[in-house]
């Protein structure tokens, strides 16, 4: 029911717009047409390879790979690592994509030891990771955590995670599903905020809007190993042209948004301060995304969603549970929808869910 809701909703608060299969098949072929793409075959193609090595310097390291999803991306990564250094231990915080949405792959495959980090409400910090006597194989950092409303440390907690990490021979890598988000916030550019790391695993879809897929970046010796192990997987995808095309077509425009989506996520912090119904996560915005709550339980959050969604054609979100029983909290990335949403409307919108909780 909540699908088919959302399908007739006219505005959405939260991403980017969706275009529609037709419409997006339709760029992606102009787009082909006019830099006469051509397709590669099982990941060996001067386009794909172009791409690669074009995030690959991006962000400072040697090589990429297109590996089909994250779950089979950063697992692998972590478990090459552990295989190398002869430690099974992996630091990582509670909250993280690993622990949180898949489905324990890394234990019931054996794959490594989880140890968690820091509190799960807030980032960690070095003295988190410094807390642990065991033998620590890697670390992983996700930039921005996504699961406490796409909070960052500070940048001289991330020089000291660094630095640690290097003088104690663990391997740093990377969850970067939303690292482009991160720039306007540190006011760094990407090389410089994945300098120190290892690896990096980067999100082709996630603030790109592209149809799927991610890349793995690290040492040509690591990503040709990582190949390997992702081939032995069946993740050796005959053509991946349609996945690098739709992110490769607008990649270059989202990286240049990203400044104007932080700026008008502080214009929305700013605008939110008038409604003290509802509270926000974290308390000032640290890349542009937020979790709003409201004073109601899921299951009276999800009641009101739906009637607005059925009334008005409005889809504020997805309701999901918190700490305290009587709230629930709604994700909002702050994308093309919000920066073009002008902000008589969005109060508008505000003062109708402020209506209705009343």
């Amino acid at each position: 029911m909540a699908k088919d809701l959302r399908q007739q909703c006219k505005l959405f608060l939260s991403g980017h717009f969706d275009p529609t299969p037709a419409q997006l098949f339709s760029q992606m072929a102009q787009w082909s047409e006019e830099h006469d793409i051509t397709h590669d075959t099982y990941g060996d193609g001067a386009f794909i390879q172009e791409f690669e090595q074009k995030v690959a310097d991006l962000l400072g390291f040697e090589a990429a790979v297109f590996v089909i999803t994250g779950t089979m991306n950063q697992p692998t990564a972590l478990q090459i690592v552990c295989d190398e250094k002869r430690r099974q231990n992996v630091a990582m915080h509670e909250s993280s994509h690993i622990i949180r949405h898949e489905s324990q792959g890394y234990q019931v495959q054996n794959r490594f030891n989880v140890l968690p980090l820091g509190n799960v409400h807030r980032t960690w910090n070095v003295d988190d990771l410094r807390a642990w006597p065991d033998e620590i194989a890697a670390a992983l950092y996700e930039l921005p955590m996504r699961e406490i409303g796409g909070q960052l440390p500070e940048w001289e907690e991330l020089e000291a995670i660094k630095d640690y990490c290097q003088t104690n021979d663990v391997h740093l890598h990377m969850d970067g599903a939303r690292l482009w988000e991160c720039g306007a916030y540190y006011q760094k550019s990407y090389k410089e905020i994945a300098n120190g790391f290892n690896s990096a695993y980067v999100s082709l879809y996630k603030g790109i809007n592209g149809l799927g897929g991610s890349l793995l970046l690290g040492s040509k010796a690591f990503i040709e190993k990582a190949s390997l192990w992702m081939k032995r997987q069946g993740g050796n995808v005959y053509h991946r042209t349609p996945f690098i095309v739709s992110a490769a077509m607008q990649f270059d425009e989202r990286l240049t948004q990203m400044p104007a989506l932080y700026e008008r996520t502080k214009q929305v912090y700013q605008i939110l301060q008038d409604y003290p119904q509802f509270i926000v996560n974290p308390k000032q915005p640290q890349s542009n995304m937020l979790h709003l709550y409201l004073p109601v339980s899921v299951e009276e959050g999800i009641e009101l969603r739906d009637k607005i969604a059925a009334r008005d054609k409005i889809w504020i979100g997805n309701p999901s549970p918190c700490e305290l029983p009587h709230q629930c909290k709604i994700e909002w990335y702050v994308g093309d929808n919000l920066l073009n949403l002008p902000d008589h409307e969005f109060i508008d919108v505000l003062d109708m869910l402020v209506a209705e909780l009343s």
